[in-house]
């Protein structure tokens, strides 16, 4: 048998330059430094520009909303405006309307000499009047019957004109810019069926008294 050596115990394999007791906090220090490692390599303008990206988007869609809010104000304005205008013309047109039945008293009793003295001032001033609101008068004798402003009351054949034509003004006709309050009502006058019209009779006798000059 082997006797123990009193007062002597069996201690572990320590290192040469390392006591038992330094082995353990170098292992934690390793463990904390390796979690501490990631993140100290983090990167503090990853965020700030994540951030930027957000502020961005944001900004854009404040601006793409102001631009829509700002077409839509704006086509607001115009169709307020065109709805303005056009109930302003409705307005006058409706008030020169009443008024027309006055001015053909005005027009025949100038025809017939009767728009004397003091009746002729308020004529003439009413005439001014509705003139500046833009009232036009128009028809004329010998022009071209045009069904879009012309009314033909009356109906004839004459042989002197080539087209249908206004012969005569029954009732001027009236407009505010391009749109007509009354059409103008007129008699009118067509070609003889079956006549030949004057021009291509002058041509004709001018053709034939050419003829009539050359040398066979």
């Amino acid at each position: 048998m082997t006797e123990e050596t009193p007062g002597f115990e069996e201690k572990p394999d320590v290192p040469s330059g390392a006591t038992p007791d330094d082995a353990e906090p170098k292992a934690a220090d390793s463990s904390e430094e390796e979690a501490a490692a990631p993140a100290g390599d983090l990167d503090p303008t990853v965020g700030l520009t994540a951030q930027l990206d957000q502020v961005r988007t944001a900004l854009g869609e404040r601006t793409a909303d102001l631009q829509r809010l700002q077409a839509e104000y704006q086509n607001y304005r115009r169709r307020v405006e065109r709805d303005r205008v056009t109930v302003k013309e409705i307005a006058v047109a409706n008030l020169l309307s009443e008024l027309l039945p006055v001015l053909d008293d005005v027009g025949r009793a100038r025809e017939h000499g009767e728009l004397v003295g003091g009746f002729k001032s308020v004529a003439e001033s009413l005439e001014t009047t509705v003139a500046k609101l833009g009232l036009q008068q128009f028809g004329k004798e010998g022009e071209p019957f045009d069904p879009t402003i012309h009314e033909a009351l009356m109906h004839s054949y004459a042989p002197d004109v080539t087209e249908t034509t206004c012969v005569a003004i029954l009732q001027p006709g009236y407009r505010i810019g391009e749109r007509t309050i009354r059409p103008a009502r007129v008699a009118v006058a067509e070609p003889q069926p079956g006549a030949t019209p004057a021009a291509a009779k002058e041509e004709k006798t001018d053709d034939e008294e050419s003829g009539g000059t050359e040398e066979v």
